[in-house]
């Protein structure tokens, strides 16, 4: 088959020893049929290595609707998890015969709406709603701020590493940066209400900024009002990484003068020195999920913890 020529149904069927109809009861998920998970697989595989892909036209004017899902970030911070997320989602829905399109932050609603009504797709998530909205004493409408398996219930995992490990007093550190501004302040609040629950002493609030000078100078203040912080737990991992910098500066190190723990387990935690501890986020399964329910099909239960501590020289 050359380059230029599209994959059909017969030469994924060929390539994977199948019949062609076999091949189509597998690429659409069709309901009722007892056909074995190697057979599945394997199927899947030579769609994949074919670069075979349907007739999307064709199959939206039968079926009435587009077979797109729109993901809407908003204003979310990028990282390690959220690019798990949208790579889970793209393959969970792939494997159902649908494409993923990522709206990102920044356009109007406007401009989103003439997105929504060209695409006319199956489905919109928004995955930064819940985070958004009142972030004081009230909830976002239909949320319970992510308790169960979101942000909040990550931010648990961070806090209790902490607890669980003596310290008794900790400083939660959030950017300085106005970009950050409500989902950091919102993290600070499940910070506070999770340290409620499972600390011993207080919890402090400390700006890092982009400026190792302003970080250390903030560092500084936090030691010499609340000498008992024993402990850092960040927003992310580049705010532990601000930190640790201005540590450094300042003639402290990790873990004998303060703990650090980041938060989303990026690829260059490993690397540092002392290596960075932080929370890592089951990303592709969260974006898996959130595929098969916009489908309208029964989600899997998690085969691992939705987020876990990695641990390494910074605690």
């Amino acid at each position: 088959m050359s380059k230029e020529s599209r994959a059909t149904l017969k030469d994924v069927a060929r390539a994977s020893g199948v019949s062609t109809a076999t091949v189509s009861f597998v690429l659409n998920d069709t309901p009722g049929q007892t056909i074995p998970e190697t057979t599945r697989d394997r199927v899947r595989e030579a769609a994949r290595d074919l670069g075979y892909t349907p007739h999307r036209l064709a199959r939206a004017l039968r079926e009435g609707s587009s077979r797109v899902v729109l993901l809407k970030l908003g204003d979310l911070r990028p990282g390690h998890s959220l690019d798990g997320f949208v790579t889970g989602m793209r393959h969970e829905l792939w494997r159902h015969d649908y494409t993923l399109v990522v709206h990102p932050g920044g356009a109007d609603r406007a401009a989103l709406a003439e997105l929504v009504a060209t695409l006319a797709p199956r489905a919109v998530v928004d995955l930064a709603r819940p985070y958004q909205g009142d972030v004081g004493d009230g909830e976002t409408e239909g949320s319970d701020g992510g308790w169960t398996d979101g942000l909040a219930a990550h931010t648990m995992t961070q806090l209790t590493y902490l607890a669980e490990r003596g310290h008794a007093n900790v400083a939660f550190a959030v950017p300085g940066e106005a970009a950050a501004g409500g989902l950091a302040a919102l993290r600070l609040r499940y910070a506070r209400e999770a340290w409620s629950a499972v600390g011993a002493g207080d919890l402090h609030r400390v700006s890092v900024a982009t400026g190792s000078a302003s970080t250390a100078d903030a560092l500084r203040n936090l030691r010499g009002m609340h000498p008992e912080v024993s402990a850092v737990a960040a927003f992310d991992d580049e705010a532990a990484f601000r930190v640790l910098a201005a540590m450094a500066d300042l003639d402290l190190s990790a873990p004998g003068d303060l703990a650090v723990i980041g938060f989303d387990d990026g690829p260059y935690g490993a690397l540092w020195r002392p290596s960075l501890t932080s929370v890592h986020i089951d990303g592709e399964g969260f974006g898996r999920q959130a595929a098969r329910a916009a489908l309208g099909i029964e989600p899997q239960e998690p085969a691992a913890p939705t987020s876990v501590v990695v641990q390494r020289g910074s605690t």
